[in-house]
């Protein structure tokens, strides 16, 4: 964990991990609606310049500005980040399904059909509340963030389908972890995760009117365990004395099942060592 939450901070956090990724290199991120706090260019484009990768997302299954690809490329350019990389929209050739192995609700996840393309997954997350999952962080951005737009809504709905927005609450919640562990799964330890702690409203960054954050930035965190970085996220936000209503936002949600889910099916681990690399 760093307390510096600039571009040398983030660079700083990446070295720490001392990863050496090779090959077709993806940096997953949310491209954001517009008007969110998506993560922008000027803390981020150090990094993935440096990685000469690829900014991978999927499309939207609720509408807005990036529930189709050619609007979605539009949000990309607009929010800067094809001035720094290749963007590619992995579902915008369709979807392939990735096995769930041990879970209890889904048997398959459907993920963008260019996920296949990419060696190594940079997962770069805003952590911060979330309308329905309680919060976002490492687990949903490698669950949600990674799943088609067809893949969403299997998620959303516990793999019963339907209406994404009539689906059982936890089986949701449980759904996020098992999608993850398929996309860890595939990737062979390929992957790591970095979640920045900046603006931490208690609306997600597909939210185009968030609510303004009442709370102060606490710093960027980074493992390979996306178990363990979000726990650690969470637990710094229950730390905090003006967290108050973020941990409201994950408590209405039940959000903490993700994390408990997660742990149960072996996507990671809730415990951890939180080790600083401030001076």
């Amino acid at each position: 964990m760093t307390t510096d939450i600039s571009s040398e901070g983030l660079m700083a956090i990446y070295d720490a991990l001392e990863a050496s990724p090779t090959g077709n290199i993806a940096v997953k991120l949310s491209t954001g609606e517009p008007g969110s706090n998506y993560l922008r260019t000027d803390l981020i484009g150090d990094l993935v310049q440096s990685l000469e990768a690829t900014i991978v997302e999927c499309n939207t299954a609720y509408g807005g500005s990036r529930s189709n690809t050619a609007m979605h490329y539009q949000v990309a350019e607009d929010h800067s980040y094809t001035a720094i990389a290749d963007v590619d929209i992995m579902d915008e050739e369709g979807s392939i399904t990735l096995p769930v192995e041990g879970g209890d609700n889904l048997t398959e996840n459907y993920v963008g059909a260019h996920f296949e393309n990419y060696d190594y997954f940079v997962v770069l997350s805003h952590f911060k509340g979330h309308a329905m999952a309680g919060y976002g962080g490492a687990i949903k951005n490698i669950s949600i963030g990674i799943a088609s737009s067809e893949g969403k809504t299997n998620i959303h709905t516990g793999g019963k389908g339907g209406s994404m927005w009539s689906g059982e609450q936890d089986a949701f919640l449980e759904s996020m972890a098992e999608a993850g562990k398929s996309v860890v799964n595939s990737l062979d330890g390929n992957i790591l995760y970095i979640n920045v702690m900046n603006r931490l409203s208690v609306d997600c960054d597909c939210d185009g009117n968030p609510a303004e954050p009442d709370m102060h930035d606490i710093g960027i965190l980074a493992s390979f365990d996306p178990v363990a970085v979000d726990q650690a996220c969470v637990d710094l936000v229950y730390a905090a004395e003006d967290g108050q209503s973020l941990i409201n936002r994950i408590e209405s949600r039940n959000g903490l099942h993700t994390l408990e889910q997660a742990e149960k099916i072996g996507l990671g681990s809730r415990t951890y060592q939180l080790v600083s690399i401030d001076e």
